[in-house]
């Protein structure tokens, strides 16, 4: 199965922002996310215990070689990868659902990071959870691999597999 996957860091897309942010009655492909709501904002940004996380370009470097080492180590083929200073997105084909994928980048990434020592292992680096598509047609997973690595603004720290 192919599957695009993206996951936000912790604090950088709130429901109810002008981002376009999805829950989980606004989660469908091609449908509208969700309109920007100030009081969303406000609510759930006092719930937040830690400062909103950012990925540097040390970091973002620290963050996709995980996620190439964990796609190598479970045999995972990583077609594309884009990490962006506030939200990563992933284009793999695997045997496995979309959900453990994630769940593994994240743990990875977040090992690699606290590696790293420039900020405490208790830091919340990632949102609660992302958004998991699959890819059914070859024309999605092309059109997919394009939007992560050509449609993102100022490549940041980027990964294309041979012969996409």
């Amino acid at each position: 199965m192919r599957y695009f996957i993206t996951f936000a860091c912790y604090g950088e897309h709130i429901h109810g922002d002008e981002s376009g942010s999805v829950d989980p009655c606004h989660n469908v492909p091609g449908h509208p996310f969700l309109e920007a709501n100030p009081r969303r904002v406000t609510v759930e940004s006092k719930r937040m215990d830690q400062a909103p996380y950012r990925l540097d370009q040390a970091n973002r470097a620290t963050v996709l070689e995980a996620i190439t080492q964990v796609c190598s180590y479970r045999n995972w083929n990583l077609l594309a990868a884009h990490v962006r200073m506030n939200h990563v997105h992933v284009v793999v084909e695997a045997e496995v659902r979309p959900e453990k994928i994630m769940n593994d980048l994240k743990c990875y990434a977040s090992r690699g990071l606290n590696l790293m020592g420039r900020d405490g292992s208790d830091r919340k680096r990632w949102a609660r959870h992302g958004s998991t598509r699959w890819l059914w047609k070859d024309s999605e997973v092309r059109d997919a691999i394009t939007y992560v690595v050509e449609d993102q603004g100022e490549p940041m720290a980027v990964f294309v597999a041979d012969g996409v």
